[in-house]
């Protein structure tokens, strides 16, 4: 099935091994930066790579989630955030984890939020991937890949109109190949 999805979809940009080789690389950036800290995976988009990342992270964490629906690239989200904070994070790093930074737009939203709670000691952003077009972002950010373009991605987390998140590499996507699926 995966074979024929990806038969539809445009160019690999990474590979699963490739990907594996991100994680490993992210994680340990944050070993060296970090003794502790509460990882915030960023849902939908971030399970898969927070679920790989925190398996190779050699320090003490404790683990969350938070919410903010949008469409991928789009710079005006203003869907509501949720975030129900069931781990404590006064006086602890939190580092909010994702797929990727496309935009921005809606990782500042989200740093933005942590920021008016002012309780957290410090924030951080960890993602696989990043796009040239993004925003900056008022906190020290850890990734492994920054793409050359800013050209509509998919799989490993990122979907398109809610499919192909579970692709285990992530690809180009034209939207005319994937009319036609």
């Amino acid at each position: 099935m995966q074979r024929l999805l990806k038969q539809a979809l445009g160019e690999q940009v990474l590979s699963p091994q490739q990907i594996a080789q991100g994680v490993s690389k992210v994680a340990q950036q944050l070993n060296q930066a970090y003794q502790s800290a509460v990882i915030i995976s960023v849902v939908p988009g971030g399970i898969l790579f927070t679920a790989d990342l925190v398996r190779q992270l050699e320090f003490n964490i404790e683990m969350d989630y938070i919410s903010c629906p949008h469409t991928p690239g789009d710079n005006n989200n203003q869907s509501a955030i949720v975030y129900h904070q069931n781990i404590d994070i006064r006086g602890k790093d939190v580092i909010l984890v994702d797929d990727a930074l496309e935009s921005g737009s809606t990782m500042k939203r989200l740093l933005q939020h942590f920021e008016q709670l002012n309780i957290a000691r410090s924030l951080a952003v960890a993602t696989l991937l990043v796009k040239p077009g993004r925003v900056d972002l008022a906190a020290a950010q850890y990734f492994a890949y920054e793409l050359a373009a800013d050209a509509m991605i998919v799989g490993y987390g990122l979907p398109l109109e809610d499919r192909y998140r579970h692709l285990n590499a992530i690809f180009k996507a034209p939207k005319e190949s994937l009319d036609n699926t």
